[in-house]
């Protein structure tokens, strides 16, 4: 079998992005995502960065997606990888049970990235929102909770972070699709009251 006869598409990301890459009805052979601007495939053989892609190419991320979608289904092909199950490529939902680390794991531990990740914490403190994983860098998600009601799901830096020196927005997350789960936080007049830095602007 080659790749011109394997057929593969991306299935649905789960909550860090990751693609599952899929042939046949939905025989899972891999998975695909971004780590920052580099494209990462995840086989049986374990994680392998591809790098980044090439620059000037039109829906880069798109096409990056299945470029790496492509190195595994030839590696699949090849007898070098094997199928796995859905879970195996798929990023848990996080639980708390016990001290969150500062970083996540693909996260150096250098002395800019602790600094970075310290304000960070500092800065979710403030805006009462609670990491259940490691920092990951601004455009990676991150698993939160909603200090004001309660709603979990993953959140990127670069989104809550303020531009130009300004608070970040009062919209701090989309709603929830649990049944008994708040409708979109308490909305913005709540989260100015309940928020003291908004106050202090």
């Amino acid at each position: 079998m080659t790749t011109t006869t394997l057929a593969y598409r991306l299935g649905e990301p789960d909550w860090e992005r990751r693609y599952p890459v899929l042939i046949g009805t939905d025989t899972v052979i891999g998975a695909v995502f971004r780590w920052h601007r580099d494209w990462l495939t995840l086989t049986s053989e374990g994680e392998h960065n591809l790098g980044r892609p090439e620059k000037g190419r039109r829906r880069v991320p798109q096409a990056a997606a299945m470029t790496a979608a492509a190195h595994v289904a030839a590696e699949y092909a090849a007898g070098h990888i094997t199928a796995m199950s859905l879970a195996d490529v798929s990023a848990a939902v996080p639980v708390l049970d016990g001290p969150v680390p500062l970083l996540h794991p693909r996260m150096p531990q250098t002395p800019t990235n602790i600094r970075v990740a310290e304000q960070i914490m500092a800065d979710q403190v403030l805006h009462h929102w609670k990491p259940f994983t490691g920092f990951p860098g601004s455009d990676n998600p991150q698993w939160q909770e909603c200090g004001l009601c309660g709603w979990q799901g993953p959140r990127y830096r670069s989104h809550q972070r303020g531009r130009n020196g300004e608070m970040p927005s009062t919209h701090r997350h989309p709603a929830s699709v649990a049944p008994a789960a708040p409708a979109g936080c308490v909305g913005d007049a709540k989260v100015r009251e309940l928020i003291r830095a908004y106050r202090q602007k």
